[in-house]
C-alpha cells in the first residue's frame, strides 16, 4: 500500500511539472535585423517599428519618411532578445533633396507580387510592383524552422511596395514592422534576417 501510495505521488509530481513546462509561454520579441539601401526620384513613404516589448516596457523605436523628390538612405537595425539581453538599435544615413513630383508615365496593368511567409519563426514578407515603363529584379527567400531570410535587389520605374512583419507567436510583441512605397524611378536593396538565435550566427542561404 505503502508504494502504491508512493507511485501515485510520484506521478501527481510528474504531472504537475509536465503541465507546468507545457504552459510556459515563450514572451521574448523574435530576433531580427536589416541592411537597406534605397534610391528614389519621386516619391517615397516609409515607416518602421522596432520593439521588444508590449506597452511602456522595454525598447522602442519608431522612423518615417515620406515626400518626392531625390533620395538616398541606408539603414541598419536589429532586435535582439534572450534571457540576459533586450536590445533595438538603428542607424540611417540619408539625404534628401525635395522636389515636386508628377509621374510621367500612364498607368499600367503590368503587375509582379510575392507574398511568404515562415510560421516557425513568426515572418512574413511581401513585395509588389506596378511596372509603368520597366522592372529588374531579384529577389532571394530562405526559410526553414530556424530563420527566414529575404533578400531584395530590385530596380523599377513605376512603384513598389515593400512590407515586412515579424512577431514570434500570440504572446509576444511584432519585433519588426515595415511598410515602403516607392513611386517613379528605384533603386532598392534589401536583407532581412529573423531567427531564433544570435544575428551574428544565423545561416546562410
Amino acid at each position: 500500500m505503502k508504494w502504491l501510495l508512493a507511485g501515485m505521488l510520484l506521478f501527481a509530481v510528474c504531472f504537475t511539472a509536465g503541465m507546468t513546462n507545457a504552459s510556459a509561454k515563450d514572451t521574448l520579441a523574435q530576433n531580427v535585423s536589416e541592411h537597406s539601401w534605397v534610391f528614389v526620384n519621386g516619391y517615397m513613404d516609409e515607416t518602421r517599428i522596432l520593439q521588444t516589448q508590449l506597452g511602456f516596457h522595454g525598447s522602442k523605436i519608431a522612423l518615417a519618411t515620406s515626400g518626392s523628390g531625390i533620395a538616398t538612405r541606408t539603414i541598419d537595425s536589429h532586435v535582439f532578445t534572450d534571457s540576459n539581453m533586450d536590445e533595438a538599435s538603428l542607424t540611417i544615413s540619408s539625404n534628401y533633396d525635395y522636389r515636386p513630383y508628377t509621374s510621367p508615365f500612364t498607368q499600367s496593368d503590368l503587375r509582379n507580387a510575392l507574398c511568404a511567409k515562415n510560421y516557425e519563426v513568426g515572418s512574413a514578407f511581401s513585395e509588389t510592383y506596378s511596372i509603368e515603363k520597366d522592372l529588374i529584379k531579384d529577389t532571394k527567400i530562405y526559410q526553414d524552422k530556424n530563420a527566414s531570410v529575404y533578400e531584395i535587389s530590385s530596380e523599377i520605374q513605376g512603384t513598389a511596395r515593400i512590407g515586412t512583419r515579424v512577431q514570434k507567436n500570440a504572446d509576444t510583441v511584432p519585433s519588426y514592422i515595415m511598410g515602403g512605397t516607392y513611386v517613379g524611378y528605384a533603386q532598392i536593396r534589401s536583407e532581412t534576417v529573423v531567427g531564433n538565435s544570435s544575428i551574428l550566427t544565423l545561416p546562410c542561404p
